[in-house]
């Protein structure tokens, strides 16, 4: 990496410093949704668990961070981020269960297959994908990646999550609260259990997130559990919410 390469790209602590992300110091960065993602996910030891559109690797090297002897496939649509993932994984001491590839999640199912990332491979899938319509995109190419969706995004997502995961496999993602009936919609079929949970900004406020739990090939009915609330009436994090983002603690998802 070059001298103006290191100009553009920042060193980041997050959960509490548990974790240290190198990433762009312009376009999209490292927010509350990959740690609440990570937050909801309910891997365990020596399972398979697959992040799609992973970016810097931020809510897979979560997980890996605090679930010992996981493994992690990172799958992301840009080699610059996929680069820094990498590394982050190095810098972080996971890369001996941490790889990263470089694809886009339309791809076809042969090039998941080139990668390692077989049908039925996977215990888990994490994702967070783009939510953002595509008529009105960031003039960032990289914000316009992580952020803007095709009507079609995020069914696409979910059936490729549905062919990479076993049977009883689970999918975890974080979406627009104001869109999830969308999700909802993309999930049956595939995947049952649906388990939500809402984060609202603070008291009172309409939520801004779901958290969404379904596994495949289940059929038990939906669940709405109780949301996160993020700060309380004065701007300040609640107990709960600090807990999960700068202790690492799990989400009531990740219990299940």
């Amino acid at each position: 990496m070059t001298a103006a390469d290191e100009d553009d790209v920042s060193d980041d602590a997050v959960l509490g410093g548990r974790l240290i992300l190198r990433q762009p110091r312009k376009g999209h960065r490292v927010g509350h949704d990959a740690i609440l993602l990570a937050a909801a996910c309910s891997a365990r030891p020596r399972q398979r668990l697959i992040d799609l559109g992973a970016g810097v690797g931020a809510a897979g090297l979560a997980v890996a961070c605090r679930v010992d002897e996981l493994a992690v496939s990172l799958v992301e649509i840009d080699p610059a981020l996929v680069a820094l993932a990498r590394v982050n994984a190095e810098r972080n001491g996971l890369a001996a269960r941490v790889d990263a590839a470089c694809l886009d999640v339309a791809a076809p199912a042969a090039a998941f297959a080139a990668a390692g990332l077989l049908p039925g491979v996977a215990d888990h899938v994490l994702m967070n994908p783009p939510f953002n319509a595509a008529d009105n995109p960031s003039p960032d190419h990289a914000r316009r990646l992580a952020h803007a969706a095709r009507s079609d995004t995020l069914a696409q997502w979910v059936g490729v999550a549905a062919r990479l995961l076993r049977p009883a496999g689970v999918l975890t993602l974080i979406w627009r609260a104001d869109g999830l009936e969308k999700v909802l919609a993309a999930l049956p079929g595939e995947f049952g259990a649906p388990a939500i949970l809402p984060v609202h900004p603070k008291p009172n406020a309409a939520a801004i997130r779901v958290l969404v739990r379904a596994v495949k090939e289940s059929g038990a009915p939906l669940a709405l559990l109780p949301g996160l609330l993020l700060a309380d009436e004065g701007g300040r994090p609640t107990q709960e919410a600090g807990a999960v983002l700068r202790e690492g603690a799990t989400l009531p998802l990740a219990g299940e």
